[in-house]
C-alpha cells in the first residue's frame, strides 16, 4: 500500500454513544492509535459520508469497530456495507454484541414503541395522535426517515462478525489490549471469539468474601439495605449478576458496593444469561422457610420471597435479551 496506514472505521448504530467515549478514554494512547491507523469513517468525529465508504475497495478498511444494535433498516444497511468493506468487523460493546438496554424494547411491538414514544407518553402533547411517517413532503422535496424494524437485532443477526468486545461500554484498558494486538500484528484467536474480556464469571475477580453454603431468605432492592463492603452482595440478598456475567471488567461495580448488572454478557459456554442467573438463584433460595406451608399459600409466600426482584426481565436480561434464547416477547 506504498506505506499508507491501514484504515480504521468506527460506526454508531442504535446506542448511547458510550462506546465512543470509551475510545476517547484511551487518552494519550488515542494519539498512538492515530499514528498507526488512518481514521476514514466515524460520523461523530470526522466529516465522512456513506458515499465515501462506498467508494472504498472491498476489504479496504483494516478494522471496523461497530457499536450499537440494529434497530432501523439504515443500521442494517450500514452493517452490511461495512462488512463488505472491512477486513475485520468487530462488534464493539454490549449493544452490537447482544442488544443491551435497547433490546428490552423487544418486549413490545414496533407499534407499541411508536405509540408509547409519540402518543401515549405522560409528557407528550399530541392531540391528533400523529405518528412518524416514512416520508414527508416539504417545499424542498421529500424527507425520508429510516424504517424501524419490528425487532431490535444484534450485529451478528445481519452481518458476519469476526470478533466481539463486550461491555457497556468496554473498559478502555481492555480496548487498548485488543488494538495493541492488531497494531503489533500479534495472532488473534479464532474468528467468532470474544476478545478484550475473560472467559469466566465476574465472581472470579471479585474480592468480596463468599459463603459457599449461602441460603437466601429473601431478595432485597438496593434502597432496602445498606450492604457491607466485605461480604458477597448476593449473600446479603442483593441480586448481583456477577455469577452469570463474563469477567474482564475488573469487578468494578462490586468493588464500589454496587451489584454487577451484567454488561459484559455471558461467560464462556453459557447460552443464556438470564437462564443462568435464574438457575443460580434457584439453587441458593432457602426453601426450608416454605417447607410445610399449605399449598394454597405457596404462591403468596413465593411472591414475598422474590418481591425484591421487581423487574425480572430488566434484571436478568438488561443487556442480553436480543441475543438470548427468548429474543423478546413471544
Amino acid at each position: 500500500m506504498n506505506g499508507a496506514k491501514p484504515k480504521l472505521a468506527l460506526y454508531w448504530a442504535a446506542a448511547c454513544g458510550g462506546c465512543e467515549i470509551a475510545v476517547v478514554n484511551l487518552q494519550e494512547r488515542f494519539l498512538e492509535l492515530a499514528a498507526h491507523f488512518e481514521l476514514v469513517f466515524c460520523p461523530c468525529l470526522i466529516d465522512a459520508k456513506k458515499k465515501d465508504v462506498e467508494a472504498l475497495p472491498e476489504r479496504g478498511i483494516a478494522l471496523t469497530l461497530f457499536n450499537g444494535a440494529i434497530r432501523t433498516d439504515e443500521n442494517a444497511e450500514m452493517a452490511r456495507l461495512l462488512r463488505a468493506k472491512s477486513e475485520l468487523l468487530v462488534a464493539f460493546g454490549s449493544c452490537a454484541t447482544e442488544g443491551c438496554v435497547p433490546g428490552l424494547a423487544n418486549l413490545g411491538s414496533r407499534g407499541e414503541i411508536l405509540r408509547s414514544a409519540y402518543r401515549d407518553g405522560i409528557t407528550t402533547v399530541n392531540p391528533d395522535g400523529v405518528l412518524p411517517g416514512r416520508e414527508t413532503a416539504v417545499p424542498e422535496g421529500c424527507l425520508r426517515l429510516p424504517g424501524l424494524l419490528e425487532r431490535l437485532l444484534t450485529l451478528r443477526d445481519v452481518a458476519a462478525v469476526d470478533y466481539f468486545i463486550p461491555g457497556c461500554p468496554p473498559e478502555p484498558a481492555r480496548v487498548w489490549e485488543v488494538l495493541e494486538t492488531v497494531i503489533q500484528g500479534k495472532p488473534l484467536p479464532p474468528p467468532g471469539s470474544t476478545i478484550g474480556a475473560g472467559g469466566q464469571a465476574v465472581c472470579q475477580e471479585c474480592p468480596r468474601q463468599k459463603d459457599p453454603d449461602k441460603k437466601i431468605e429473601r431478595f432485597l432492592r438496593l434502597w432496602q439495605v445498606a450492604p457491607d463492603s466485605v461480604r458477597c452482595l448476593l449473600d446479603q440478598g442483593v441480586v448481583c449478576m456477577g455469577i452469570a456475567t463474563r469477567n474482564g471488567c475488573g469487578a468494578l461495580c462490586p468493588r464500589v458496593n454496587m451489584p454487577c448488572t451484567g454488561c459484559y454478557g455471558t461467560p464462556e459456554g453459557v447460552l443464556d444469561q438470564g437462564a443462568r442467573m435464574v438457575a443460580a438463584l434457584g439453587s441458593i433460595v432457602d426453601v426450608e422457610q416454605i417447607r410445610g406451608v399449605p399449598e394454597d399459600q405457596l404462591p403468596g409466600r413465593a411472591d414475598e420471597l422474590f418481591a425484591g426482584i421487581a423487574d425480572p426481565a430488566g434484571t436478568f436480561y438488561k443487556y442480553s435479551l436480543a441475543a438470548s434464547l427468548l429474543k423478546g416477547s413471544r
